[in-house]
């Protein structure tokens, strides 16, 4: 690798907004906000509106699109050929 050319690539703390929940990890974005984490350690936070914690899928509260009945609905409206 090439000196110089890459971003820094140091420990950060990703904060979901919607649940509260947060995780440190490493990465190269930066935020201007810090927050004092369990270590007594400072980090640069970046507040994210979703995570895996927060989204959908992976908590189990996706919703399955009835496509059988959508498909019914077509066929009553505009009938079968």
């Amino acid at each position: 690798m090439k000196p110089g050319i890459h971003p820094a690539y140091g420990p950060v703390v990703f904060r979901d907004t919607a649940s509260g929940s947060a995780f440190l990890t490493r990465s190269t974005l930066t935020g201007e906000k810090t927050i004092e984490w369990e270590d007594g350690r400072t980090y640069p936070v970046v507040d994210v509106e979703i995570s895996s914690v927060s989204h959908p899928f992976y908590t189990g509260t996706a919703r399955v699109m009835d496509t059988a009945g959508r498909v019914e609905r077509f066929e009553r409206r505009y009938g079968a050929r």
